[in-house]
């Protein structure tokens, strides 16, 4: 039995509420810890960091974000890719006006920024709900798009009407900018994805993720039950804004290195959506797995020609890609339509009871 609970024994309270009540789930979160810390870092290439590590990483934590609010919530938004050029043009910003300021520091000044811009746009919330917020956030996305464009301040009034990152020091290694290591920034990213992650499903399990989901499941009755429904959808903006606006600050200064204001446009926010719902809504480590399947997947299969021998220009190995990723997004819906995650509980479940068959 791969998964042996027997002997596993809940003594008290805090035990039942453990973090990894069973023992081989800590054992395989050490696994792949190890695996993204130590083992990729031997065998990855710049390549590699920079196609595949750096994004899935960056996209599961945006994917994240939306989570907390269209998953745990139940709030359905399709402005996240607005929400991140906020948090990246804050910290853009930040950088510039304040140089001698910390990176660190920065990056949690431009989730502030993005968390403010959440809210405010989150308060149709308080009045609308299902396709009419979601057509409210959209025009969220526009606009903000759309300012992003036109305020010559947010971007230095550069002639481009693009940001470019300059090169930032942390404890004495460049961690953004042409100089930057792949190495050092895909650590530094990893880094910002294990603490927020590990910050997602405390606050989840606790009372605020209780309130989420009870709002999420029947808003009337739990307004009736003492619920505060204007501060628990509001938070849920913040928080969910919050972790995007990171994510997209990442996305220019660890991965990108510039970013014109069509980076942001709704071809990002449904590319998000997508990774959210494949991987699992109200799931943390779905993220990771819709990120996985949807970023990683195609890079993969763009060195697959290669591998076999086989001669495919570059359009028509784009459409295959389109056409097998697409696919596989409905298999994954048809077979399993609560996401990877489900589909890994199942798996799960099997672990611990096999090899009996009920």
């Amino acid at each position: 039995m791969f998964y042996r609970v027997s002997g596993q024994f809940k003594t008290s309270y805090e035990s039942d509420m453990a973090l990894f009540p069973v023992k081989q789930d800590a054992i395989l979160l050490a696994f792949i810890l190890a695996l993204f810390y130590v083992a990729f870092p031997m065998m990855a290439s710049e390549f590699t960091y920079k196609a595949l590590l750096v994004p899935v990483l960056i996209y599961a934590l945006a994917a994240m974000g939306l989570n907390i609010l269209t998953g745990y919530a139940g709030q359905l938004s399709l402005g996240t890719a607005g929400f991140m050029g906020v948090g990246a043009y804050a910290c853009y910003k930040i950088t510039s006006i304040f140089p001698e300021v910390n990176i660190v520091v920065a990056l949690l000044l431009s989730g502030c920024f993005s968390a403010a811009v959440g809210v405010a746009f989150g308060l149709p919330s308080l009045r609308i709900k299902g396709f009419y917020l979601a057509i409210a956030t959209l025009a969220a996305q526009f606009f903000l798009v759309w300012l992003f464009e036109k305020w010559a301040w947010l971007y230095n009034f550069n002639a481009s009407g693009a940001i470019e990152v300059k090169g930032h020091e942390f404890f004495g290694l460049v961690i953004t900018g042409p100089n930057a290591a792949p190495i050092t920034q895909y650590y530094f990213v990893l880094v910002c994805v294990t603490v927020v992650s590990f910050a997602m499903i405390n606050i989840t399990r606790g009372r605020f993720g209780r309130v989420w989901k009870a709002v999420r499941d029947m808003d009337i009755a739990a307004e009736l039950v003492g619920i505060n429904l204007m501060r628990a959808k509001l938070s849920a903006f913040a928080v969910s804004s919050y972790v995007v606006g990171i994510a997209g600050a990442l996305l220019v200064f660890f991965w990108k290195g510039a970013a014109e204001p069509n980076l942001f446009d709704i071809p990002l926010s449904f590319k998000v959506l997508f990774i959210a719902i494949i991987g699992g809504l109200g799931s943390i480590i779905g993220n990771f797995l819709g990120a996985l399947l949807i970023v990683a997947l195609p890079v993969l299969l763009n060195l697959l020609p290669g591998v076999l021998g086989l001669e495919i220009n570059s359009a028509t190995l784009e459409h295959i890609n389109v056409m097998i990723v697409g696919a596989l997004i409905v298999f994954f819906l048809i077979v399993e339509p609560h996401g990877l995650a489900r589909l890994w509980a199942l798996i799960r479940e099997k672990l611990i009871i096999w090899p009996f068959p009920h």
